[in-house]
């Protein structure tokens, strides 16, 4: 099942980045395979599925354990500061920097273990109390404030746009967080000026953010079905 999901997903993200224009590889696949054991994401790396996307520091670290460098992981889910050092261990990209006090603390325990990390700020693009990711209008700020944090490669934005049954209706938001990038991209806010990385689009609704410019698509219902309770 996974490896015929993989496919479908696959093929609409080339047919959707060819209809629009755009190099279906600057788009990459993030697996979420949070709460799948790691029997599901062994059956994926056999299909070619290499990029997973977890939500869990403990839940991680194991699958981490247990796969070795067969696969690699970005953090996608709430990240408390006093869990950084892990993270720091873990994972290739944080997804979901929102605040300064976590960015100091994962560039700290980084500085001891003697390497970089690539991040993306997350931006609540929908202005929803609910939810984590700093404000569209504060994200300057926050991205001034990682300047100095050299341990940390700010590498675009991310963006978790509020819910609806009609995936035509996140599009605003999708656009808004592209336009957001573009103008932190002229004040040279960002790691690599030329290749932005936009963290945008799951499964009811990839194809829209990847027609606003995706890099990244969060995808895990439709690639390895309902999660387990």
């Amino acid at each position: 099942m996974i490896n015929s999901n993989l496919q479908v997903i696959r093929e609409k993200i080339v047919e959707t980045a060819s209809r629009c224009g755009r190099d279906p590889e600057a788009i990459r696949l993030v697996a979420v395979s949070k709460r799948f054991p790691a029997v599901h994401i062994q059956e994926a790396i056999r299909a070619g599925q290499l990029l997973f996307g977890e939500n869990y520091i403990q839940e991680a670290a194991q699958k981490k354990k247990e796969l070795g460098n067969s696969a690699s992981f970005h953090f996608i889910g709430h990240l408390q500061s006093n869990k950084a050092k892990v993270a720091a261990q873990i994972f290739e990209m944080i997804e979901t920097i929102d605040r300064f006090k976590l960015a100091a603390a994962l560039d700290k325990e980084l500085k001891h273990q003697d390497r970089t990390i690539d991040i993306l700020v997350q931006v609540n693009i929908g202005l929803e109390p609910q939810k984590s990711g700093v404000l569209p209008q504060d994200a300057e700020e926050l991205l001034k404030q990682l300047v100095p944090l050299s341990n940390l490669k700010v590498r675009g934005l991310m963006t978790i746009p509020p819910h609806s049954d009609h995936p035509e209706q996140t599009r605003p938001y999708f656009r808004a967080l592209r336009l957001l990038a573009e103008e932190m991209n002229r004040k040279n806010y960002f790691y690599d000026r030329t290749r932005i990385e936009l963290s945008m689009g799951m499964s009811s609704d990839y194809p829209i953010a990847i027609e606003e410019g995706a890099t990244l698509v969060r995808i895990g219902t439709a690639l390895f079905g309902h999660r387990p309770a």
